[in-house]
């Protein structure tokens, strides 16, 4: 099972991946969220760029737009032709989404 992190507000943030982890879970994260967890937390955590192979972009607004992150969360697990198409393409599904938004005006 993976769980995708990926917030501004990080309060809490360690505490919860701890137990999210804890359940099974691996953990993918964008840049600021993976270093807080990997640094703070001293969990194991992929960063989105190496599971979409592509970097952040546009000062990080553009992390997650990527098909593999969408394809991982929108594939039907009771779907035999998405789950194939998953497997050929070699992407993971994710089980669990923990997103909070970063303020566009403050």
């Amino acid at each position: 099972m993976k769980a995708l992190l990926s917030v501004y507000d990080k309060t809490g943030i360690v505490e919860f991946s701890k137990k999210v982890s804890a359940a099974g879970y691996e953990l993918i994260s964008t840049g600021g969220t993976q270093r807080t967890l990997s640094e703070e937390g001293g969990l194991n955590v992929s960063q989105v760029a190496d599971v979409t192979g592509s970097p952040e972009i546009l000062d990080g607004r553009v992390k997650t737009l990527h098909p593999t992150i969408y394809a991982g969360l929108l594939a039907r697990r009771d779907s035999p032709d998405h789950m194939g198409e998953l497997k050929d393409l070699n992407i993971d599904t994710i089980d669990l989404v923990v997103v909070n938004l970063y303020p566009f005006v403050e």
